[in-house]
């Protein structure tokens, strides 16, 4: 049984995607395509606002991407040393929040030590931020996307918590979307599952997938790593079969077999 996980493969270094790996598991065939091309912004900003630690209370990660773009940063001989020889160790002396795993671990490749990681959205997050700051206390930085829900900001606001974002990258739609899903859908036919990793996913993907589909499109059951991806989908006009518990591999791969597992039974 075929998957179609709409995300970016994981990088090439770490081995497979951990994704197809828990899904081959259960018996299912996934395969991966890349839906989103993100644009670094503000880089000389963010690092000028890195390396004033004592003007902010603490950091706010909830996506890689913020990562990647501290670590293009650090990419520069003088800006590493610098984060090297005093900044790193002035962050660290602050907490810095993150969303979940994946931007937990790379939070820790850049030397500090995250916090909330198990909160698995922003909406969590935010509480669990609230339940450690103090109102009217220094401002959390938060380096974001342009596309950036206002779920996180609007919480801390009216907790009176203080929030800096500066946008440092922006999200368009991968130059070749179009064709590799044309191409899938030919080669491969109609998935059993169709996974969702983002709002913006279900935006630059969603009417291309309707129209290869076609007729056969209640045939899919339509997936969401969170329940953000879920209201997307559902806001579309697409109902969402399974939204993952948490947004890892083990929880997709159940929440999908358990979806067809019910199918089957209702049709049995």
């Amino acid at each position: 049984m075929k998957v179609l996980l709409l995300k970016d493969p994981k990088d090439k270094d770490s081995g497979p995607d951990p994704y197809i790996k828990e899904l081959g598991l259960y018996g299912f065939e996934a395969t991966l395509i890349p839906v989103l091309s993100f644009g670094f912004v503000s880089l000389e900003s963010l690092f000028e606002k890195l390396s004033n630690p004592e003007c902010y209370g603490g950091l706010v990660f909830t996506s890689p991407r913020a990562l990647e773009a501290i670590k293009l940063c650090l990419k520069e001989n003088t800006k590493n040393e610098a984060w090297s020889k005093s900044l790193k160790q002035r962050w660290n002396t602050k907490p810095a929040y993150v969303v979940g795993k994946a931007t937990a671990s790379l939070v820790e490749e850049i030397g500090l030590t995250p916090q909330g990681e198990k909160s698995g959205n922003a909406e969590k997050l935010a509480q669990y931020i609230c339940s450690r700051e103090k109102p009217d206390s220094s401002a959390l930085l938060f380096p974001c996307g342009a596309l950036k829900r206002e779920v996180l900001p609007t919480v801390l606001r009216e907790k009176g918590i203080p929030l800096e974002s500066l946008t440092i990258y922006e999200t368009t739609q991968h130059p070749d979307l179009q064709e590799s899903l044309s191409s899938y859908f030919s080669q491969q036919g109609i998935p059993v599952s169709v996974v969702f990793f983002s709002p913006s996913g279900v935006k630059f993907c969603l009417q291309h997938i309707q129209k290869l589909s076609g007729d056969f499109i209640d045939h899919i059951k339509f997936a969401a790593i969170g329940p953000t991806t879920a209201e997307a989908l559902e806001g579309a006009g697409i109902p969402c079969s399974c939204t993952a518990e948490t947004p890892t591999p083990q929880a997709l791969a159940a929440g999908i077999q358990k979806a067809l597992h019910l199918q089957d039974c209702l049709s049995n």
